[in-house]
């Protein structure tokens, strides 16, 4: 245990009117105390340890989004690209077609 939080614990006033008492023995007490204090120390390790791996997912997940919008992008600027190219070339068709009957007729 943290000496240091014991102490600091120690120094504090009791908030409330009366100081609180025991009736079972202190060796009983104390065991349950220190039960509990290791308890709930690795419990919040634990809750602290999902939390972080939780982050750590959301991450990823917002990164892996950020990417997929980026190559949608990407693919959408390639297929208007090559969408103009393809309408290009039939406009240059029909046009060479077309100065093609003109000088045959």
């Amino acid at each position: 245990m943290d000496k240091k939080w014991l102490k600091d614990l120690q120094q504090k006033r009791w908030l409330g009117a009366t100081l609180p008492t025991f009736t079972m023995d202190w060796s009983q007490l104390f065991s349950a105390l220190i039960e509990q204090y290791l308890f709930i120390c690795l419990y919040r390790a634990l809750a602290e340890s999902l939390a972080s791996e939780n982050a750590s997912r959301l991450a990823s997940m917002q990164a892996s989004e950020k990417n997929i919008e980026e190559q949608l992008g990407q693919l959408h600027a390639q297929f208007q690209q090559e969408r103009q190219t393809a309408i290009t070339e039939e406009m240059l068709e029909i046009v060479s077609g077309f100065e093609a009957l003109i000088r045959a007729g």
